[in-house]
């Protein structure tokens, strides 16, 4: 078996990212990933503004507090004051251009109105309630760099600087079959010996997630012949192919001598738990085109969530053009005791609990997918490391492996 650690680093290195790019509204830009660094062609804010609602004046003339200064003029937001006179003062709106002249702000409520003027009970600083031109990006300065994945905050960041469009790298296509005459689609009936197929459902849901294009192949007899043509038919139009089940050695697992007929298996088993089956190759396109990249997973819900999750998920992000492509843990204290570790790499269904302890599902075997649901995150344990409770250990939740 491969170590974990070399078996990530593998298919992070045959991983090549996409190289067609497509200009999109940015609007719809959302969770693509950017192809070309973005450069602001103005200053943010573009001019010295108001931060508060008050009055614009000068320091000097204000040679104590509850001095009167005549209100000559009213900026709202929007609009552009003329020269701030001397001995004046102007209403102005958070947002709004601070007037040539003025070089600080007054909020209201440290004011009071008298007749046409406004008695000023505040001494303010030079610079006070001010956000001066440029504070929050430079004309010229890079605002977003190519390789990140696009949120929400970074498009209204794109926004700011007047992007209507950003140049992203197509959708990667990713072809989704499952194997097993044992599976049945929900809705359908479940005959003696029988399963629904929720791998399915766990994998699309996942790809979709990530903002792959996907093609779900559905479900693939249980033969040699089948499962050829099943990759043959997604070479050819697909940058990727992620089968479950099938990966093993028994008589029925027929994913392994089918990828290794129609193309090349380059890895197979990891030192990870779950998850040992993991299979990686390429299959050749029928019609003389590029071909494929293949994963093929294990077909127990739990050990196809967790390897997606650490193997194949950031496989698929690097192939998109994302750099920061690994999940980040952080250390908590454990709620347990795990004195029994495995000699493979471990990552246990987890939440954190109320105490801020690490608390681990009960029952932590391959098929219970409903731990999967209960936690929030995975443990990441060192192969053969045995936990104390109190022990600082890695957690990586949710929000690093799910979006």
């Amino acid at each position: 078996m491969r170590p974990f650690e070399d078996m990530r680093a593998a298919l992070l290195a045959a991983a090549t990212p996409l190289s067609t790019v497509e200009q999109v509204p940015t609007a719809e830009a959302l969770g693509r990933v950017l192809a070309v660094d973005q450069i602001s062609s103005l200053d943010v804010p573009p001019l010295d503004n108001s931060s508060m609602d008050g009055y614009a004046l000068r320091c000097a003339d204000l040679p104590a507090a509850g001095a009167r200064l005549v209100v000559a003029q009213r900026i709202p937001a929007g609009s552009v004051g003329h020269s701030l006179a001397p001995g004046t003062a102007a209403r102005i709106f958070t947002g709004a251009p601070i007037p040539h002249g003025a070089d600080a702000v007054v909020m209201q409520e440290l004011c009071s109105l008298d007749g046409d003027g406004v008695l000023i009970d505040h001494l303010p600083r030079p610079g006070e309630w001010i956000r001066r031109a440029g504070e929050d990006i430079a004309r010229g300065a890079v605002v977003l760099t190519a390789g990140q994945r696009l949120g929400p905050q970074m498009l209204g960041l794109a926004a700011s600087v007047g992007c209507a469009t950003l140049p992203v790298f197509r959708r990667l296509r990713v072809a989704l079959f499952s194997t097993g005459d044992e599976l049945v689609m929900p809705g359908e009936p479940l005959p003696p010996g029988a399963i629904y197929n929720s791998n399915r459902y766990v994998l699309r849901g996942l790809l979709e997630a990530l903002g792959c294009q996907v093609c779900d192949l559905g479900i693939v007899p249980d033969s040699l012949e089948a499962t050829r043509a099943a990759l043959r038919a997604a070479a050819g139009s697909n940058d990727l192919i992620i089968t479950s089940g099938g990966v093993s050695v028994g008589e029925e697992d027929h994913v392994k001598p089918a990828v290794q007929a129609e193309g090349q298996l380059d890895l197979w088993l990891v030192a990870m738990k779950p998850g040992k089956p993991v299979a990686f190759g390429r299959v050749n396109d029928p019609a003389g085109g590029n071909g494929a990249d293949f994963i093929g997973l294990p077909g127990n819900p739990v050990s196809s969530f967790v390897t997606f999750l650490m193997l194949v998920r950031p496989f698929i992000l690097r192939r998109m053009g994302v750099e920061d492509c690994l999940p980040h843990s952080i250390r908590l204290p454990a709620g347990f005791d795990w004195p029994r570790p495995d000699r493979r790499r471990e990552f246990l269904r987890a939440r954190v609990g109320e105490a801020g302890q690490v608390e681990l599902f009960p029952n932590q075997g391959p098929g219970v997918l409903s731990s999967t649901v209960w936690a929030a995150g995975l443990v990441d344990n060192p192969a053969g490391h045995a936990i104390a409770q109190g022990e600082p250990v890695s957690f990586i939740p949710y929000s690093e492996l799910l979006s």
